[in-house]
Order: C-alpha cells, then structure tokens, then sequence
C-alpha cells in the first residue's frame, strides 16, 4: 500500500491487537498496530535483535524497559525508541479508546 489513513478502518472491538504493515523494504519495517486494552502476559518480556521507533498516534499506553522500576507512560504524540535487545513489555493500553502505534522497525530480518 502506497497511501492511506492511519486512523481509517480500526475496529474498537477487537479482540486481539492488530498488526498491519504499511511499508516492508529491505532492512525497515513500517506497521500501524491497534490495541484495545492489550498488554503483554506477565512474565513476558520482548527481545528483539533489531531497533523500534514506536509513536502513540492515538489512545495511551504504557512500556516497561526490564532495566527500569517503572513503566513508562504514553499519551498521544509521545514516542519511543527502544534499543536492539533491549528487553520490554507492554504493561497497559487503553481499554475504552483504541490506541494506533505507528511502528518503525530498523534492521529487522538482518544478521
């Protein structure tokens, strides 16, 4: 897809997040991810071997760094870059209002 409206087509109701890609070229990924009161199971922690650049375009969430006592709070406009390998969670998303990230993933599929 070439064009679009990040906020066009989300499903309030959704019982799972949704993860859409918006652009794939080599080394980047581009995805619009919607969750309706999502978080990660406890325990659970991400750990990824590329970068990721997250921006909350709507709603609010909450992201955990395992290094960190405290989540971190996100409201709408606020972004993230979250380091390869740096181990985090999601503790909380909105469960009355959808929140769209806008998500960058760099090196992604790359040794």
């Amino acid at each position: 897809m070439s064009d679009g409206n990040l906020l066009a087509g989300i499903d309030p109701s959704a019982p799972s997040e949704v993860f859409e890609a918006l652009l794939s070229l080599p080394g980047v990924k581009i995805e619009r991810i919607v969750s309706t009161g999502q978080s990660s199971p406890p325990g659970f922690w991400y750990d990824q071997g590329w970068a990721e650049w997250v921006l909350v375009v709507a709603g609010g969430a909450a992201v955990q760094f395992e290094d960190e006592a405290e989540a971190r709070s996100l409201a709408r406009g606020d972004y993230l870059y979250i380091a390869p390998n740096r181990r985090h969670r999601v503790t909380w998303t909105d469960p009355d209002l959808p929140t769209v990230w806008l998500a960058v993933h760099v090196g992604e599929g790359k040794r």
